[in-house]
């Protein structure tokens, strides 16, 4: 079902440009006031090719520099192409949450364009029409893909992970490390026969988009505009685009609540709480400041994963574990908590949340500080998503709330690019 080819890709020379110096987060997680740090980093850092560096300049640019940039690049060495397709294993090693040193494995290829409504490329919430048109913009000027769409696939008994893990042992052609202390390894798999495995199981089922909607929604529009004025031909390089692969149930794939902040709306106390969830429990938990809400979490909400529950916290006083006994066949506890709590006892319908009603911090840590500071009502804590809960919601065809889960590490910009104006797909 889902198509992925090897691919000649364009990347960073490290014997030129220290690769750890050059890479970037996504776009959409760099703040405004962090660009400015990145385009100072280093001449070659792959921010310009995703962001102006006053994003007050983003609304009348057309990114013309991108292509200039690309190709005064390529000229100078400071990025080179592979003569042979392959396929790009990275290893991303990182601190979990509990201090653990994990590492993901996956992969970048060449993926097969497909509109959503062919089941194969699932979404897994909606978009906006800001982003997507900034990013067509971008697109349209460099005809180069040049931040990767993040999937993932369904691999439950691991069956890809030795061949990934043994093929960044033995084609590994860059390391880097980023700002946030995580560790790369990059890797070319060119071997025949393993490119064949990893293409045959992949095309036996669909892959859910875990982050880069707008890139990938993008990429489909500007295949739309190309087709309409050079016809349907299958083997054009905007058929397809970049993405990055990696198996949902790995050890080093971790799926992150993303918590909520109440910005202004009133807090029930414990006794209205009760009266306003009559099926739920409510339970007073010991005081925890910031730097305890993890503690906290995991020791009181973590082991009623699978059950509708979350703690409020008001930043004063004791926080509340609130939760039902029974979980409901097909239940989110993101869409619970809009239905039943956002919404009936809040007073927040979907436009006020995504007007700015909620907001949506980082971590634990954060929505406790910003309670404390003033800066919201109280905060909602949530467990993390699973994964076959992603998968079974984008099976049915639907979408998760605004802000369901966070899909952890980032897959940064600089490590792959794909230039549209050379031959750089393998065989199909």
């Amino acid at each position: 079902m889902t198509v992925v080819r090897p691919f000649r890709a364009l990347r960073y020379d490290p014997s030129v440009v220290d690769l750890s110096r050059v890479i970037v987060p996504p776009y959409d997680v760099i703040a405004a006031d962090e660009r400015g740090a990145f385009f100072d980093r280093d001449p070659h850092n792959a921010i310009r090719f995703e962001l102006t560096r006053d994003a007050a300049d983003e609304a009348d640019t057309d990114y013309h520099w991108i292509r200039e940039t690309l190709d005064a690049w390529r000229a100078s060495g400071v990025l080179i192409q592979d003569d042979e397709p392959g396929y790009y294993v990275m290893g991303q090693r990182y601190s979990g949450p509990g201090g653990e040193i994990l590492e993901r494995i996956g992969f970048f290829g060449e993926l097969k364009l497909e509109e959503y409504e062919s089941r194969v490329v699932r979404p897994h919430e909606r978009t906006l029409a800001g982003p997507r048109a900034d990013r067509l913009k971008l697109l349209q000027a460099a005809e180069a893909n040049l931040s990767s769409v993040f999937l993932l696939y369904e691999d439950q008994d691991d069956h890809l992970g030795r061949l990934l893990a043994e093929a960044l042992e033995e084609g590994e052609v860059a390391r880097a490390r980023d700002q946030a202390g995580v560790d790369y390894r990059l890797a070319r798999l060119t071997d025949p026969e393993k490119i064949a495995q990893l293409r045959a199981f992949l095309a036996d089922r669909p892959t859910v988009i875990a982050d880069g909607h707008h890139r990938y929604e993008t990429a489909l529009e500007y295949r739309r505009q190309r087709i309409g004025t050079e016809g349907d031909d299958p083997d054009a390089p905007w058929q397809s685009t970049v993405a990055y692969f990696a198996n949902a149930y790995a050890p080093g794939t971790l799926l992150l609540p993303i918590h909520r902040v109440v910005r202004e709306a009133a807090v029930p106390n414990e006794e209205e709480w009760r009266k306003a969830l009559p099926e739920w429990r409510v339970t007073r938990l010991p005081e925890a400041g910031p730097d305890g809400i993890d503690a906290l979490l995991a020791e009181h909400l973590a082991p009623l994963a699978g059950l509708p529950a979350f703690v409020a916290d008001r930043g004063r006083g004791p926080a509340l574990l609130i939760h039902r006994t029974e979980a409901r066949e097909g239940e989110l506890m993101v869409r619970i908590l809009e239905d039943e709590v956002l919404g009936p006892v809040f007073g927040l319908d979907v436009e006020a949340i995504r007007g700015g009603a909620v907001g949506f911090p980082k971590s634990a840590v954060r929505a406790a500080r910003e309670v404390r500071e003033g800066q919201g009502t109280v905060a909602l804590y949530l467990d993390p998503v699973a994964p076959e809960d992603v998968f079974r919601v984008t099976a049915e065809g639907d979408v998760m709330p605004q802000k369901s889960t966070c899909f952890h590490p980032k897959v940064p910009t600089g490590m792959v690019f794909r230039d549209h104006r050379s031959r750089t797909t393998g065989s199909s």
